[in-house]
């Protein structure tokens, strides 16, 4: 991996590479030896309709892993404590928005689909998936200061 660009308290930005040759390609995305993996739980993905949103969820205990891995995505991460709102556009498309987003416990996720066709969204979190530790809100909801498109 690349260097890290920490985006503010919680949120780390990593710059990832993809290799390319004529038989295709290998994306980077997360490596135990990389400064922010905090360990294991699960890997899942997200697949997100065009134009669809998917907010807003803040999780005590899991660390997030956020790479879009085909099409294009609008990370938007929101801290109550400092009152921020942070956008980040992720997707292979551009090798300046080929990035692995670190999210910690106790920050605010939501994202949308920014392209015509379906995005997709990896998570290699470090706990397994607990409902229980995380809390939800509807993506129109008052209490987070952002509009989505």
């Amino acid at each position: 991996m690349t260097g890290m660009n920490t985006a503010g308290a919680g949120l780390t930005i990593t710059p990832l590479k993809i290799i390319n040759d004529d038989r295709g390609a290998v994306m980077h995305m997360l490596r135990a030896d990389a400064g922010v993996f905090v360990g294991f739980g699960e890997i899942y993905f997200s697949v997100v309709n065009p134009g669809a949103v998917k907010a807003w969820k803040r999780h005590r205990e899991m660390t997030l892993n956020l790479c879009c891995v085909s099409g294009a995505i609008r990370l938007v991460v929101f801290d109550a404590a400092e009152g921020t709102v942070r956008e980040i556009d992720l997707g292979p498309g551009r090798p300046e928005t080929y990035n692995l987003v670190t999210v910690a416990p106790g920050l605010w996720t939501g994202f949308t689909c920014i392209g015509d066709a379906p995005a997709v969204l990896a998570n290699c979190a470090n706990i397994p998936h607990n409902p229980a530790e995380a809390e939800g809100l509807p993506a129109d909801t008052n209490g987070i200061p952002y509009t989505w498109p």
